[in-house]
């Protein structure tokens, strides 16, 4: 079992943003890969801030750690 909680944070222009459905795969924009959720979830809030005024701009975090290791079922945060 890895001691990393890999997450990867990107975004780019989506046509409903409050959908997945993004419009360009190829001008994504790809923040990085991050040790822990602290640091994607600083990453994910700066660059979404940089864009707030861009309503077709949506960035996400993704937790590779539960694609890496679906076996490992984590408890829920409070």
């Amino acid at each position: 079992m890895s001691e990393n909680k890999l997450h990867l944070v990107f975004g780019g222009r989506v046509s409903d943003p409050r959908t997945l459905d993004f419009n360009d795969f190829n001008s994504m924009d790809l923040v990085g890969i991050f040790p822990n959720y602290e640091a994607a979830e600083e990453a994910w809030r700066s660059k979404a801030q940089a864009t707030v005024d861009d309503a077709e701009m949506k960035y996400v975090v993704v937790h590779l750690h539960r694609l890496l290791e679906p076996e490992i079922i984590e408890p829920a945060r409070k």
